[in-house]
């Protein structure tokens, strides 16, 4: 039978040979154990917490998230482009804009070719700069989708929790893969 390799502790950083198991993490010192010991608690606790966040998380909830990480994924795609209204470089922070806004709209929320990176100046200062943001939005996107976008705006949003979690993943995935070009 192979002698257990030696193995560093994870606490004080000894190089010891593991005697319990080979999973051994840490030497027989007993402070070492017993801060093991602490920190693998601390650790089950922060995960309890979040499993229990989770399961009391509303719908709210994760359309909150799932804007989040849009938006997220809106000004990574957009920040090389300029301002959708005032045609200004993005620099800093800068919004992603709607041309159809979420109260009025909500079925838009969410929709790809109705948001678009925007300077905070003219998204909250100029709310929206609609005008100038509708001729942009013409040459970004296209006059098709721009009146598929008007054909759109009258329907419902009505996502289930879990079709909510599954757009949560999907510009995650998005967000990754543009951050990682």
């Amino acid at each position: 039978m192979k002698a257990p390799k030696k193995r560093k502790c994870k606490i004080c950083k000894d190089v010891f040979t593991p005697t319990i198991s080979t999973l051994q993490t840490t030497c027989t010192k007993i402070s070492c154990i017993l801060q093991n010991s602490k920190a693998m608690d601390a650790k089950l606790s922060r995960l309890k917490i979040q499993e229990m966040r989770e399961k009391i998380k509303t719908r709210q909830d994760y359309l909150k998230e799932l804007q989040t990480v849009f938006n997220a994924y809106i000004r990574e795609r957009d920040k090389m482009y300029t301002c959708i209204s005032c045609v200004k470089p993005l620099r800093g922070k800068y919004d992603a804009g709607h041309y159809f806004s979420v109260g009025s709209y909500p079925n838009l929320r969410f929709n790809e070719s109705n948001v678009h990176g925007q300077c905070v100046e003219c998204n909250q200062h100029k709310h929206g700069n609609l005008i100038e943001y509708a001729a942009n939005l013409i040459f970004r996107i296209g006059m098709k989708e721009y009146e598929a976008l008007h054909e759109l705006k009258n329907g419902r949003l009505s996502l289930t929790i879990d079709e909510i979690q599954e757009q949560i993943k999907l510009y995650k995935t998005k967000l990754k893969q543009f951050k990682n070009r």
